[in-house]
C-alpha cells in the first residue's frame, strides 16, 4: 500500500483538493483528508516540510506519531490522525491522572527517540478516540535543545492543571520531578509548584 500511496500522490498527484475536507490550518501549514485514511499536509514553505518530514521518516512507525508516505515540495502525506487535542481534551474533561501518566510517557519517549527537545504544545498532542496519545506537529526535536517540557507545562497551566501535572509526574516519575520542577516554576513564575 505504501508504495500505491507514493506513486498516487507523490509521482502523479491524482488529488482535487476541491473535493478533499480541510481539517484545519496552522501556523506552518493546511491539513487536508485523502482517501484511504491519509492526509495531505501542505506547509507554506518547502523548509518547515522538510524538516517536519525528516522528524516523522526518522521515527516513522512510532507508536506516538503519525506514519508518513512520501514527501514533494511543500507538500507531505502522513496517517490521519483521529481525536481532539490535549488543549480541548482538558477543557472538555480535566486532566485526570490516567492522561498525565500517559503524557509523561510520551516525554519519557522522546529521550528514547534521542530528541535534544523534551517538550511540546498542548494543541500538537492529539487524544484518540482510545484515549491513546499522538503527536501531529513535531518541531525541532532534533535540532533545538530543550531540557524540560517548558510549553506543555505553560499550556498546562493555563488550563489550570499544571498542579495535576506536577503531583502525578511527583508521584510517578521522582527522578523526572526532582530535574525539571525548579525549571517549570522558575518559567511559570508562580507558587502553585509543589
Amino acid at each position: 500500500m505504501k508504495d500505491d500511496l507514493y506513486k498516487k500522490y507523490i509521482i502523479d498527484f491524482q488529488v482535487n483538493l476541491l473535493t478533499c475536507k480541510s481539517l484545519g490550518k496552522g501556523h506552518n501549514g493546511i491539513v487536508y483528508m485523502l482517501p484511504e485514511k491519509k492526509v495531505i499536509k501542505i506547509c507554506f514553505s518547502e523548509k518547515s516540510c522538510r524538516n517536519e518530514y525528516y522528524i516523522l521518516k526518522r521515527i516513522n512507525n512510532n507508536k506516538y506519531f503519525p506514519r508518513v508516505y512520501g514527501m514533494s515540495g511543500n507538500y507531505m502525506i502522513r496517517d490521519f490522525v483521529d481525536g481532539i487535542t490535549l488543549k480541548d481534551y482538558i477543557k472538555k474533561n480535566g486532566l485526570d491522572k490516567g492522561t498525565a501518566v500517559k503524557v509523561i510517557g510520551l516525554l519519557k519517549e522522546f529521550k528514547k527517540l534521542k530528541f535534544k527537545k523534551y517538550d511540546i504544545r498542548c494543541k500538537d498532542i492529539m487524544v484518540t478516540p482510545d484515549n491513546t496519545l499522538m503527536v501531529i506537529d513535531p518541531k525541532k526535536c532534533f535540532s533545538k535543545s530543550r531540557n524540560y517540557p517548558q510549553h506543555l507545562c505553560k499550556g498546562l497551566y493555563n488550563l489550570g492543571a499544571l498542579d495535576i501535572f506536577l503531583n502525578v509526574l511527583h508521584e510517578n516519575s521522582p527522578e523526572l520531578y526532582k530535574k525539571w520542577n525548579d525549571k517549570i516554576c522558575k518559567y511559570i513564575s508562580t507558587r502553585i509548584c509543589i
